[in-house]
């Protein structure tokens, strides 16, 4: 039995949410995911997580439930799909660090490859998303930052 098969069956999209975004789950076959899914399911190979938001806050969000699944048609077999709708996209996006809505991620068995943040051109999507696919996992803009203590670097931090 995998990790996969052992995490809970994702939930249905909320009615209430605008049609695009429901046809992510029911048309286009992305996952529904939350913080407590996401790992499980990005646990092997290439994954692409689309981060949503409220369409009336952010109107590009629509824009992106219509480029998300022609994304997913350009690289068919290379990734699974997967996505935070908005009632738990910002809970799950604090570990990713993109820096504009709506967002897309992609990790390698699960960890974090890189980000597609804000709107693009098509051309910029597909040269993008091949250089995520080609590229190695690193650490996440949003985990950690660097710090030098005082007694590692020598300094007493003020600058003398």
């Amino acid at each position: 039995m995998t990790a996969l098969s052992t995490a809970a069956p994702p939930a249905a999209p909320a009615p209430d949410l605008h049609p695009l975004l429901q046809q992510l789950v029911t048309r286009h076959g992305f996952t529904p995911l939350d913080a407590d899914t996401v790992d499980a399911f990005a646990a092997d190979g290439h994954v692409l997580l689309v981060f949503t938001e409220d369409p009336l806050r952010y109107k590009e969000t629509l824009d992106l439930a219509v480029i998300a699944p022609e994304i997913a048609r350009a690289f068919a077999g290379c990734l699974r799909t997967g996505v935070f709708l908005p009632a738990v996209s910002r809970k799950a996006a604090v570990r990713y660090g993109f820096a504009r809505w709506p967002a897309l991620v992609v990790l390698k068995d699960g960890e974090y490859v890189g980000a597609v943040d804000g709107l693009r051109n098509w051309d910029e999507y597909l040269t993008e998303m091949q250089q995520l696919l080609a590229a190695e996992p690193r650490r996440a803009p949003s985990v950690g930052i660097a710090v030098n203590s005082a007694a590692a670097n020598g300094s007493s931090g003020c600058g003398h």
